[in-house]
């Protein structure tokens, strides 16, 4: 083979001498493998499949608040709320305790307001987002079955609230593979460990390419990217030198998909010490996106890098993308004072309205799903009548959707007068994701994986998709 030639990346025949890139990301080789062998090495997990029926959206954006954001706060307003704070109301359960409860109402922080043509109300909290409400459509009637972070994490990501189950962007990328083989599937962009873990974005049962690739801000974001050798054309040379030696090895051993599964995954580790180098380097975006973001020149950390970097990577194909905006601390957790959602909204409010007008703008809102979500909302009441935070709400609270497919400009469902329960249209977790699942082309019934004898999906034995939250 000519040397040259192996300096082409878009030569199958160069990536396939790739194995000297195995030193990166030595877990998705591993996983490959002995999914590979379990499968009797079926062909490529990651080859594009066809949806179940026409896609609406071609790839989603998650952004995940951790912590439980205040919906009364935020995105559901309650004038009675406002106008009862200090009476009393009975509850039979508070923070996980059943019982009789007592419980003082408790004013909202933010004033609300009527945005955009629709006219959604929203609160002073979003600004930014605000002004976005003719391209979304917010649930106010979510509805979880658990009040701790641990298990309504699980639940928002994988749909089982008590055991690992597969992620909801492993899920995606299971049913529709991958539109860029340099690429992973389904990526995580997030600066701190969230609640569950690795759990958020694992792939458990399925295939082990589809777990999501953990991206974290900062100067480094993947460890392990830069070649370790002085030259791409040494580096070049040495892989035609292990490759040679491979293709005798797997020669000899025909079939092998232990083998066949190392290789394809060194082709995916090398793909991403190829491209995504690229995708982090923002120093080609214009001032104008970067002030779209408000993002500074040159920072690598906060949510409005990771919502450029969000952009960049659904321009180059990658399924499915999560930001989560704050780890397992510090997050939206009020307990003690409502007014610590200020700063944490300041950090993503304009990053995420700057990246709906930047999707809208170059045409991908057309067919990108945007999802903005929390694992549950905040009490409407207290304990006491002074307290200045919120407790751990699962019975209702707020979510949005964005982009392709969705009925724009509209709100769906409700919560009761005080935002404690759902007054109509509940959407339960599980509705939510047949929904997500269907606008991507995906029945959720039909998206099932055979494992320990039964069949598995995404939405367990449940779930409908919400009609009214798609367009036409």
């Amino acid at each position: 083979m000519n040397s040259l030639r192996a300096l082409d990346p878009c030569r199958r025949g160069f990536l396939r001498s790739l194995v000297g890139g195995s030193a990166l990301f030595p877990g998705l080789v591993s996983q490959l493998i002995s999914e590979e062998a379990a499968r009797g090495g079926v062909a490529d997990p990651l080859a594009p499949r066809a949806p179940h029926f026409p896609a609406r959206a071609q790839r989603v954006i998650f952004l995940y608040m951790s912590g439980g954001v205040s919906h009364v706060d935020s995105w559901d307003p309650k004038p009675r709320l406002f106008a009862d704070a200090g009476k009393t109301v009975s509850v039979d359960e508070f923070q996980g305790r059943k019982g009789e409860f007592s419980m003082f109402l408790k004013r909202p922080q933010w004033d609300f307001a009527p945005h955009g043509q629709c006219g959604t109300e929203v609160s002073g909290l979003f600004p930014e987002m605000a002004g976005c409400v003719d391209d979304l459509c917010v649930i106010r009637s979510m509805t979880s079955d658990h009040t701790n972070h641990y298990e309504a994490t699980l639940g928002i990501h994988t749909g089982s609230f008590t055991f690992a189950r597969p992620s909801l962007g492993s899920w995606v990328s299971y049913g529709l593979g991958t539109m860029n083989r340099n690429l992973p599937s389904f990526i995580v962009i997030a600066p701190k460990t969230p609640y569950a873990g690795g759990q958020v974005w694992a792939g458990d049962f399925l295939p082990g390419a589809h777990q999501g690739t953990l991206v974290m801000p900062g100067a480094e974001p993947v460890a392990n990217l830069r070649r370790r050798v002085a030259s791409g054309r040494l580096q070049a040379l040495e892989l035609e030198a292990l490759a040679a030696v491979n293709r005798r090895h797997l020669g000899a051993r025909p079939g092998d998909p232990l083998l066949e599964a190392r290789m394809r995954s060194f082709e995916t580790a090398f793909g991403m010490q190829m491209e995504l180098p690229e995708v982090f380097d923002l120093s080609r975006e214009d001032d104008a996106t970067l002030a779209l973001y408000g993002l500074e020149r040159g920072s690598t950390q906060g949510f409005a890098w990771q919502c450029l970097v969000a952009r960049r990577l659904a321009e180059r194909g990658v399924r499915f993308i999560e930001l989560i905006d704050v780890g397992s601390s510090d997050n939206w957790d009020a307990h003690g004072d409502m007014t610590t959602h200020a700063p944490l909204a300041k950090n993503v409010d304009r990053p995420i309205a700057g990246l709906l007008r930047d999707l809208k703008r170059r045409g991908m809102l057309e067919d990108t799903l945007v999802v903005w979500t929390t694992e549950f909302g905040r009490t409407p009441f207290n304990a006491a009548a002074d307290a200045k935070g919120r407790e751990h709400h699962h019975w209702v609270f707020s979510s949005w959707l964005a982009g392709a497919g969705v009925n724009a400009g509209t709100v769906y469902g409700e919560s009761d007068d005080y935002g404690i329960r759902p007054g109509r249209n509940p959407v339960h977790m599980h509705d939510f994701h047949a929904t997500l699942l269907h606008l991507m082309g995906l029945d959720h019934e039909r998206l099932t994986y055979r494992h320990t004898g039964r069949d598995y999906r995404l939405t367990d034995v449940a779930g409908d998709v919400v009609r009214g939250v798609l367009k036409g």
